[in-house]
């Protein structure tokens, strides 16, 4: 390389060295400048500046510092009040002996407020929304602008209270406090006042120093919690990453109630409605997936474990899980069909006051004509809440009394408002009852189908008055099938359409119930004398045609080797009553009888059984004649010839098999045709 060029090399490098050197200088001056700016200067105009912006009063009361850094700015105030729009019942958004907030102003350029830290010392804030979208953190002048509501990383609370109202919501809620380094991990404790769903609340617990509104990839913070609402109570202890929408949850946690159905309005989970209940397990939440993992606790009288999952991510929120009860007492289900819990059950939990019980209501209501069914209306908003695909299994059932339950599953299906109980399986007397129920509810009044079939059930433990006279019976068949439109269990049953029907063929039955039921005082003078004696069942039927919630007896026989019992009339599911007349035809020859048809009238909650008078009254009358001539004559008119005849049971349960009617078979084919339904 020539002297030439060398030269002119040196040169160029020396004036880049210069310009370094220059650079660097000025970027020295530059921090030096704004270390030992005073920044306090600028106070006021960064009040006005924040007030014209905001359209509400900003002011920094003693003094302002910053501190930059390559991406942060942090900001000190010494004293700051912030005021709430004029909309708001508090006057200030904020005000506090201090604060410091960290400052993302590479975000700024973008117009996005991004305060990855705000600390606060003895902060009063008033926090506010309305259903509009408008609340009082935002902050540009329209406060419905999501755009203008800053990201809170970090939270750090010195003390202070907060108060949150959110009138479409019925939320109005005043939280205090306090901070003490005493209390280890968990130096931040607080308590909560207030009204919730038109409920009182309080709350108390603590947690961490640092509250992570936002903050991901921190490492969790822990929180305890114990909460009362109402009649409901809730404790939780666990671990939490980011406060704002609760993600990394993982607590332990106990929540007893009066209904599970009463937490809908705050959870969104269509749960069903229940007997007072106590649930404790292990609650985790990642992104939009809750799980709450092995359940255990009582629904009244019933245990109840498993694990549940409530995906929100979905354009439908979907409930999911496997439920299992070792026991389950048949006193906890009358919620379900909309009827209050048994004294018993509502009486189950510790530390729940109890719900009215059925028994309180009916005494409340004292009206001989009252309905029985169950009437509670569907709530259409909770069927089109969410989805679910739920499987429930209960190993034994208890106190059933009635009727003999012995176990049952049932796997519970929710899409588009439609509600399945597919498959339903219930364990009756040692057989079974089986089929679905459906509830379209995207319909008012909502389509609702039942099929059930009834199979093998021992009529010895069916009717348990019969089983103590040790008896042996045969077993039971039958179906029920029925469609119509009804938004509630009394409302679709009283215009239901379909078949109701139950058969069976030979087996055994007491004699002395059915003399008792024909009115017949030699065979039980006989009993007195020789005891009792079973007479064979040749068969049994009992089925309705059901046209618009009437019930029309199409097949009612009951034949034994003494006595063919046929019943006519009809059952009225809307106004719940009945019109039942049983004629008894003996097939033997007694003295002492007074066999005159029996009937069985009135409603539901007030039934009437007795005999027919007429009958009656003719048969006591000629006795009485005949006794005045010559006493023994007086047993001419109670004595019973036995014109009975068997019946055809072939014929008989050939009847009870189809429906006759067209309206009752359509209703009938419509509960047996289940539309299938795919995914949860």
């Amino acid at each position: 390389m020539s002297v030439e060029a060398t030269a002119v090399s040196l040169l160029r490098r020396s004036s880049w060295a210069r310009v370094v050197a220059v650079l660097l200088g000025l970027l020295v001056a530059l921090l030096v400048v704004i270390a030992l700016f005073p920044w306090d200067l600028l106070r006021e105009p960064v009040n006005r500046y924040v007030s014209e912006k905001t359209g509400r009063k900003f002011e920094i009361t003693r003094h302002l510092d910053v501190d930059m850094g390559w991406r942060l700015a942090t900001v000190k105030l010494d004293g700051v009040e912030f005021a709430n729009p004029s909309w708001a019942r508090d006057p200030y958004l904020v005000r506090a002996e201090r604060a410091e907030v960290d400052i993302s102003f590479w975000q700024l350029l973008s117009r996005k407020v991004v305060l990855p830290r705000l600390a606060l010392d003895s902060p009063s804030l008033g926090l506010q929304m309305e259903e509009d979208g408008r609340r009082t953190w935002a902050l540009g002048k329209d406060t419905s602008d999501e755009s203008t509501v800053p990201t809170i990383g970090l939270l750090q609370v010195d003390g202070g209270s907060l108060d949150f109202l959110a009138k479409h919501l019925e939320i109005d809620l005043h939280a205090d406090f306090t901070f003490d380094t005493g209390r280890g991990d968990m130096p931040l404790s607080y308590q909560i006042k207030g009204r919730y769903r038109q409920q009182p609340l309080t709350a108390e617990g603590r947690t961490g120093n640092v509250l992570q509104l936002n903050a991901a990839g921190q490492p969790p913070f822990p929180i305890e919690i114990k909460l009362s609402a109402g009649h409901t109570r809730l404790k939780v202890e666990g671990t939490v990453a980011e406060l704002a929408g609760l993600d990394g949850l993982d607590a332990q946690f106990d929540i007893r109630g009066q209904n599970l159905g009463n937490l809908y309005p705050a959870l969104g989970i269509a749960l069903p409605q229940t007997p007072p209940y106590a649930l404790s397990g292990n609650l985790r939440k990642q992104a939009s997936l809750w799980e709450a993992k092995a359940l255990k606790g009582r629904l009244g009288l019933s245990d109840i474990g498993g694990d549940m999952q409530f995906d929100k991510s979905q354009k439908v929120p979907h409930l999911g899980g496997t439920l299992r009860s070792r026991v389950m007492d048949m006193d906890d289900l009358g919620p379900l069909i909309g009827l209050p819990p048994t004294s018993r059950s509502a009486n189950a939990v510790e530390g729940v006051a109890p719900p009215p019980s059925i028994t309180q209501v009916k005494r409340a209501q004292r009206d001989p004509g009252r309905k029985v069914l169950p009437d509670a209306t569907l709530d259409f908003e909770r069927l089109r809440a969410m989805n679910a695909d739920v499987n429930y299994t209960a190993d034994r059932i208890q106190n059933v009394r009635e009727l003999p339950l012995d176990k049952g599953s049932v796997q519970v299906k929710l899409k588009d408002g439609v509600l399945t109980l597919d498959p339903l399986n219930l364990g009756i007397a040692s057989g079974k009852v089986a089929g679905a129920i459906r509830i379209d509810a995207t319909q008012n009044p909502a389509d609702i189908r039942a099929a059930l079939d009834i199979r093998a059930m021992q009529l010895n433990r069916l009717i348990p008055k019969v089983e103590t006279l040790k008896t042996s019976f045969g077993k039971l068949d039958g179906r029920i099938n029925l469609s119509g439109r009804g938004n509630s269990v009394a409302s679709w049953l009283g215009g239901a359409s379909g078949d109701v029907a139950a058969i069976t063929g030979k087996g055994q039955f007491s004699n002395l119930l059915l003399e008792f039921m024909g009115l017949d005082g030699g065979e039980i003078i006989k009993f007195l004398l020789e005891g009792d004696h079973n007479v064979t069942l040749r068969c049994a039927a009992v089925a309705f045609d059901v046209e618009k919630g009437v019930m029309n007896g199409r097949s009612l026989v009951f034949d034994t080797t003494d006595t063919v019992f046929n019943a006519t009339g009809n059952i009225n599911l809307a106004s719940e009553s009945m019109d039942i007349v049983v004629r008894q035809q003996p097939k033997d020859m007694s003295i002492l009888a007074l066999r005159t048809p029996l009937v069985v009238r009135g409603t539901f909650a007030s039934p009437k059984a007795g005999v027919e008078a007429g009958p009656l009254a003719t048969r006591g009358a000629a006795a009485v004649a005949l006794g005045l001539i010559n006493p023994l004559l007086a047993l001419a008119a109670t004595i019973e010839t036995g014109p009975g005849q068997d019946a055809d049971c072939q014929e008989v349960l050939a009847e009870a098999k189809q429906p006759s009617s067209r309206a009752a078979a359509a209703g009938a084919a419509k509960a047996r045709k289940q539309p299938a339904q795919t995914g949860g």
